[in-house]
């Protein structure tokens, strides 16, 4: 059995990149003050929340480092499977991923937490477009 193949470069700048991509996506000129209303909470309280910003942006780094992880392991399948996916190939595999097990698998958490589809579209489009970033970068780096 062969090793499913990683470029760890690939990782490191998919990883950078989408960390960066959700950190726009959710600031402060950006969707952060409209998903935060969304979850009935008033941004100019933010940083009087008592949230441990250190948990957060740790935990936040981990995740996206296990993401990216996951689609270097699933372009690395199609690789071995089909040969080289290229840019367009890993692009199309994020998305899918992003779609299919992201979107659709968080659609019911917030709609019985009663979070509505305001909340759902502003999450979900960030994770759907980082994980489409880091499959076009890694299939990128071949």
């Amino acid at each position: 059995m062969e090793l499913i193949p990683i470029n760890w470069l690939a990782v490191g700048v998919a990883f950078v990149v989408i960390f960066i991509a959700g950190a726009v996506w959710f600031g402060p000129k950006t969707f952060f003050p409209l998903w935060w209303r969304a979850l009935g909470k008033d941004p100019d309280e933010m940083g009087s929340s008592g949230a441990n910003m250190a948990v957060i942006f740790g935990g936040t780094a981990v995740a996206a480092a296990v993401q990216v992880i996951g689609i270097a392991l699933a372009i690395g399948v199609a690789t071995l499977a089909f040969g080289p996916v290229g840019p367009l190939g890993g692009l199309l595999i994020g998305l899918t991923i992003g779609v299919v097990f992201t979107a659709a698998g968080s659609l019911s958490h917030r709609l019985f937490g009663l979070q509505g589809f305001k909340v759902w579209l502003i999450e979900v489009g960030s994770d759907v477009l980082n994980y489409a970033l880091a499959g076009l970068i890694i299939g990128l780096f071949g």
